[in-house]
């Protein structure tokens, strides 16, 4: 669910209006599957020093039982993070960097354990990614679990994340190629994932929010049967004039990559971002 509302400053003075974030989504069950186990959030608030946006995808492992659980149960927390404590923190002028690594790492472990501790006393294993992004002050930070990504269009797409996969790694070793990797039955074996890891370790990413961009949230099914060039034809920020235009790029490439015999859940969050006249 998008969720927009404003917090009122707790003293009153001047708001910062620097840029603009509007946002869309999609999420499909795909053409195979019996549940979908993609869970997302999107959040777009008002504060004393400019608009903040919050967005997060977690895909469920289909091939763990209760996955659909594992990735609701992590949005969850996230966004009762996003609610309470970085509200506050952007009310009162206390946000940090340190805070945001701290509070979003022991979301992750605290769930790891949460979730894992669930499976086994169920007799199931179950799992979840995580790719989250914060857009606050002209800054991102995101963190990233598994083989979710999140990209940055512009009149390209750049991948901001880096995938924890089987065949990434192998990639990055010299022992397979991309086309290799692309067609490999490993492909979604995962190296790390939120519920079935014995130890998880996040990537954390920071950068600098681009006027007149689209900042994408996916989970692998959305990815691997379209091209980039295909998503910024859609997608990107000259594809997207328009709120209307958002959603559509998010329906229309979720229904050709159903076409190209896409099997898994398909999910994908989209946050624009444009200067304040």
């Amino acid at each position: 669910m998008v969720n927009k509302y404003t917090v009122a400053p707790e003293h009153s003075g001047e708001w910062g209006n620097k840029m603009e974030y509007t946002a869309s989504y999609n999420t499909d069950i795909g053409i195979r599957k019996s549940t979908n186990q993609d869970s997302l959030a999107v959040r777009i608030i008002d504060t004393p020093t400019g608009k903040a946006a919050f967005a997060i995808i977690c895909d469920g492992m289909g091939g763990l039982a209760k996955g659909e659980l594992a990735s609701k149960e992590v949005i969850y927390a996230f966004c009762e993070w996003f609610d309470t404590k970085f509200v506050k923190q952007a009310v009162k002028g206390t946000f940090s960097v340190g805070a945001l690594h701290d509070d979003w790492d022991n979301i992750i472990q605290v769930m790891n354990q949460k979730l894992g501790n669930y499976g086994s006393a169920n007799n199931f294993m179950l799992g979840t990614t995580v790719s989250a992004i914060l857009m606050y002050k002209g800054e991102y930070y995101i963190v990233h679990v598994g083989d979710s990504r999140v990209y940055e269009l512009t009149d390209t797409a750049k991948v901001l994340t880096k995938d924890q996969t089987f065949v990434a790694r192998e990639v990055a070793m010299g022992r397979m190629t991309e086309e290799q990797a692309k067609i490999d039955p490993r492909r979604s074996v995962l190296l790390q994932c939120v519920g079935a890891s014995n130890i998880v370790q996040p990537d954390f990413l920071k950068g600098e929010i681009k006027e007149d961009a689209v900042y994408l949230l996916c989970s692998d099914g959305f990815r691997h049967q379209i091209s980039e060039a295909e998503i910024i034809d859609k997608l990107g920020p000259k594809a997207t004039p328009t709120n209307d235009e958002l959603q559509y790029g998010c329906v229309y490439l979720t229904e050709l990559v159903k076409n190209r015999k896409e099997t898994d859940n398909i999910t994908v969050i989209v946050v624009k971002t444009t200067p304040k006249e």
